[in-house]
């Protein structure tokens, strides 16, 4: 399965009908060409966009929910502290979009699920770690993936708003980008084999 990241110019057009077009010519190049094997698709905003919640509303209403008949998943990735606010959990929640969990960064760190499924990218890889992370880094992400899977909520994250678990279980994406690129393989190597 393969997940993309749409182009930056799609959430930093100024007027909706220029984000609109930005977003329509991503979104119709081909990439339902990959049916069953298309994941969510990643809307990274700039760490400058702050939270205005009528204007994020604007571009959560842009977003498809099907092209060419096939379901699309969306998922968000802010960068700025103002998104740390229960009114940006509960639209994502309402338009079913995924708040990207960024974690071992600067970045944000935003735990609360929003959709059917949890988009985790883990950016703390070292350069002293055979396997990217220490041991016990990768089973605390492996045992977070899990739970997260069975409609739990890691504790040991932070979350804006408080969450219930769910009785259903999500499907998970998880990542390992930046930090120390070279040992990303192997950190994702590790954690698949942790996981199970």
């Amino acid at each position: 399965m393969f997940s993309l990241k749409a182009h930056r110019f799609s959430t930093v057009r100024k007027t909706k009908e220029d984000m609109k077009k930005s977003i329509d010519l991503f979104l119709g190049q081909g990439i339902t060409q990959l049916k069953h094997k298309l994941g969510p698709i990643n809307w990274q905003f700039a760490g400058t966009k702050k939270f205005d919640a009528a204007d994020f509303e604007g571009f959560l209403k842009l977003l498809p929910k099907e092209v060419d008949g096939l379901k699309i998943r969306h998922a968000v990735e802010v960068r700025n502290d103002s998104f740390k606010h229960p009114d940006f959990i509960a639209l994502a929640r309402e338009y079913g979009v995924a708040i990207i969990t960024a974690a071992d960064s600067d970045y944000p760190q935003i735990a609360d699920p929003t959709a059917p499924f949890v988009y985790v990218r883990i950016m703390g890889t070292s350069e002293n770690q055979k396997l990217g992370y220490a041991p016990k880094a990768l089973d605390a992400w492996a045992a977070r993936a899990k739970g997260w899977a069975a409609g739990g909520t890691p504790e040991d994250l932070e979350t804006v708003t408080k969450v219930k678990p769910e009785k259903t279980g999500r499907e998970v994406f998880l990542y390992v980008i930046s930090g120390f690129k070279e040992r990303n393989p192997a950190a994702a190597m590790a954690l698949i084999e942790r996981v199970g």
